[in-house]
């Protein structure tokens, strides 16, 4: 029998991979502090709807509170500022030889190997578009990397297991020995995700505006510049190639850019997460927690970061009203590179 694997966080992440992981028998249990969610899936199941496929997966769910039990594997997926009270909650519930699995944005492995130790904590890297819709439903818009492996590098059983699992989520699921590279190049990715959320337009809109490419491309050039004296080769994924921007090759940049804009208008999730919590959810976003450590490590190794600096602040302006979700926001941005796009209201 299949040991049941707990999802801490049924958001739009941990909800879609384990409503999948559930359909195909692998035993799974919802955790969330959410009561309201927590009560639709236990009475209707949790539903997942979107162009990939519909469908409805009966589970059980509990708050975080009212969890019986231990167990082996934990799926850690709350929000990246979440992740120490999540851990310090889901201690208990940890076997002493089990491990904690981030299936989150961020570096938050580092956070996690701090309370339960590297031997107890796997990476993971997921890319695909999904979004809480309310108690029990989740939209699942498109499919992205799914990519799983040991902080150390090694392949062992565990993560062989926790790969076998994740293909029934998505058959193109990889191990790697270089999760830190993926990590590190969603990071650099995500840093672009969180400019396009100073807008109202769509992360297509965003990335296809040429206008804009240099000062994305200086962002992203400088996250970049911390990975490579953390001595992290980052990787390629759904288009995006760090490689790209860690060179000097503007027609490289381009590429990237244009790759990034096809895999992205596949998917009807055309807002990342970080714009639903400014613009819907009207909720605290997790740039602190994602892009803070980009900012830290930085100066760990005497580099500054004045872009990512900057996007931080005007994160913050939006989430106190002191700013708009516009292009003139995105404007402020490509100051700070010393770019003038020359972009007038739109």
């Amino acid at each position: 029998m299949l040991d049941t694997i707990i999802v801490w966080g049924a958001g739009a992440i941990g909800a879609t991979v384990g409503a999948y992981l559930q359909r195909a028998d692998v035993p799974v249990i919802f955790v969330d502090n959410v009561r309201d969610h927590v009560a639709a899936i236990n009475r209707d199941g949790l539903h997942i709807s979107g162009p990939i496929e519909e469908f409805l997966v009966k589970a059980q769910a509990f708050l975080p509170e009212d969890l019986p039990g231990q167990y082996q594997t934990i799926l850690l997926c709350v929000k990246a500022h979440h992740t120490q009270a999540a851990c310090d909650q889901l201690r208990p519930y940890l076997r002493d030889d089990g491990c904690v699995v981030s299936l989150q944005n961020g570096l938050n492995e580092r956070v996690i190997a701090g309370a339960f130790g590297a031997r107890r904590t796997i990476g993971a890297f997921v890319n695909f578009g999904a979004d809480y819709h309310g108690p029990g439903n989740i939209h699942f818009g498109g499919r992205g990397a799914v990519v799983v492996g040991e902080l150390d590098g090694r392949i062992t059983g565990r993560v062989e297991q926790l790969h076998r699992h994740l293909l029934k989520f998505d058959e193109k699921a990889v191990v790697t020995p270089n999760i830190l590279g993926f990590l590190w190049g969603k990071m650099s990715y995500g840093a672009l995700l969180y400019a396009t959320a100073l807008t109202d337009a769509s992360i297509v809109d965003v990335l296809d505006a040429k206008q804009y490419r240099v000062c994305l491309s200086a962002l992203a050039q400088e996250v970049l510049s911390v990975a490579t004296a953390e001595k992290i080769t980052p990787e390629r994924f759904d288009g995006y190639d760090p490689a790209a921007f860690l060179g000097t090759d503007v027609s490289a940049m381009q590429r990237s850019f244009d790759d990034m804009v096809v895999h992205n208008a596949k998917s009807t999730k055309t807002h990342s997460g970080i714009w639903r919590d400014l613009a819907v959810r009207k909720r605290v976003t997790e740039v602190d927690a994602q892009l803070g450590p980009v900012v830290e490590i930085g100066v760990e190794h005497g580099l500054a970061t004045p872009i990512t600096k900057r996007l931080i602040e005007l994160i913050h302006d939006i989430e106190n009203e002191r700013r708009p979700l516009s292009w003139q926001t995105l404007d402020e941005l490509a100051a700070s590179t010393g770019h003038k796009t020359g972009q007038e209201n739109m």
